[in-house]
């Protein structure tokens, strides 16, 4: 029965998590589609550069609700009936991150996961998810390349997960296959991190 409900949390991580602020705001109040503008990810970093701060930073909030919303849900009621909190957390985790990578809503077009990964790892344990979120502020702050900031935070939560403590083998691997999703997902950064021509993140306004 655990099995079920849980698949239940996974079904409903990727289906709530395919939503997407950000073509849905690109959309809505720019009349474009974010997919089709900048790098074509449709997610926070490239909506900034593409129509500025103005409305990126709520973007990044719903990303982070739309993923605690449903991995929260089941860690409550898995740990609550099965003693399996950190399990329920990263199943949906996992799923929720392929719903906003291929979300059937959008043509299985979808971004990258990272919000959705980091905002789960908060509610896996807070200390894990503070962990992540300072690696990432320092990196950002000091190389100023996002995707490089959050691939090595987000590294650092299995590890930490696996040092803290794990309450089954499975939770310690959906946490570590979200981690890799995440970075599969950025494929191309990494490659052009590699070539130099990756593109530095601004605090301000959008680039010109």
């Amino acid at each position: 029965m655990e099995y079920l409900v849980l698949a239940l949390f996974a079904v409903g991580g990727y289906f709530i998590s395919g939503i997407n602020p950000a073509i849905i705001l690109s959309k809505a109040v720019y009349k474009q589609d974010i997919r089709e503008c900048g790098s074509g990810n449709p997610g926070f970093t490239n909506f900034k550069r593409t129509f500025g701060s103005k409305l990126a930073y709520v973007v990044m909030v719903l990303d982070l609700v739309k993923a605690a919303v449903p991995t929260l849900a089941a860690g409550l009621v898995m740990g609550k009936l099965y003693g399996m909190y950190q399990l329920g957390v990263t199943v949906t985790c996992f799923f929720a991150m392929l719903g906003h990578a291929y979300p059937v809503w959008y043509n299985f077009k979808g971004g990258k996961g990272f919000l959705v990964c980091l905002a789960s790892m908060w509610i896996l344990d807070w200390l894990i998810g503070l962990i992540a979120t300072g690696i990432m502020v320092v990196l950002l702050l000091t190389t100023k390349y996002m995707s490089l900031s959050t691939m090595l935070a987000m590294v650092s939560c299995p590890i930490a997960l696996a040092i803290m403590g794990f309450e089954s083998i499975w939770a310690l691997v959906f946490c570590a296959l979200s981690v890799l999703f995440m970075i599969y997902r950025h494929k191309a950064n990494i490659l052009r991190l590699y070539n130099g021509t990756e593109s530095k993140f601004t605090f301000g306004k959008k680039a010109h």
